[in-house]
């Protein structure tokens, strides 16, 4: 259980370190870089409209992030502690969480990335940011191509060209072919494209359980849940304004979940 706890505080703290040397890493080197172009136009130059959309990426990644953490599932409070178990009050989406000590309604999982275990207000937040947390890295890991080719001169026409990079920029590293902040760069592709694609998949599998209407917890479980069509279980997270909120961070967007907590 002290690890798990200890998971708690330092998951969240690596995920904003990471996105911190990322901001870092936009602003002083591929921003820049992009500058140099003396052929793009004044108004839609490369720097300006990757800027903007990657402004957009974290912009949503962050925003969800915290609203995952301040619209955290409300504490049922009447089962507590080891007797939360065998309470009757607990329903088959309920779940005692040993991390939070507290009873969550329609509990999914407990994500250490947030310190915060992911319900029935905070599902939606928690989706979009996986999805937009993805794109960012993955954006960010086509930036840092697009630097490393122009700065090393290196062509990735060839599909292997990018697995052969690290181990081949590690020799030239040591031989002193390489910088330091250029191997620096050439680290953080591979942690991008391996935090874009778990995200991705993690994005994916939570909108295959709300499309059936269910919970990783009572996949766990086993538990059967009532068969209802895929447009309403979508509905009952994203809401009917569901453009809304994908393209603004912000928690009620009419979502089913969130009218019943406001009764």
């Amino acid at each position: 259980m002290l690890a798990l706890r200890l998971l708690n505080v330092v998951a969240p703290a690596y995920f904003l370190c990471i996105s911190l040397v990322t901001f870092v890493l936009q602003l002083f080197l591929f921003l820049p870089s992009m500058r140099e172009d003396p052929a793009a136009a004044r108004l839609f130059s490369p720097a300006l409209l990757h800027g903007a959309l990657f402004l957009f990426l974290s912009a949503n990644a962050l925003g969800n992030y915290v609203l995952v953490i301040q619209n955290s599932p409300d504490d049922l409070g009447a089962c507590q502690g080891a007797s939360a178990r065998k309470t009757p009050c607990l329903s088959p989406s309920t779940h005692f969480c040993r991390v939070c000590a507290r009873v969550t309604l329609r509990h999914d999982h407990h994500c250490f990335f947030t310190g915060n275990c992911i319900g029935s207000r905070n599902m939606r937040n928690f989706v979009l940011f996986c999805l937009y947390t993805s794109l960012a890295c993955l954006y960010s890991m086509v930036a840092g191509v697009a630097y490393i080719s122009a700065v090393l001169s290196i062509s990735f026409a060839h599909p292997l060209a990018f697995l052969t990079l690290l181990p081949t920029s590690i020799s030239q590293f040591f031989s002193g072919a390489v910088l330091g902040s250029e191997m620096f760069v050439i680290l953080m592709l591979y942690l991008w494209f391996a935090i874009g694609l778990a995200c991705a998949g993690f994005c994916c599998h939570q909108l295959l359980l709300i499309l059936r209407g269910q919970t990783r917890h009572q996949v766990r479980k086993g538990v059967a849940v009532r068969a209802r069509p895929w447009r309403k279980n979508l509905q009952e997270v994203f809401g009917k304004r569901w453009l809304l909120g994908l393209l603004v961070p912000m928690f009620n967007v009419g979502s089913e979940s969130s009218k019943q907590q406001d009764k």
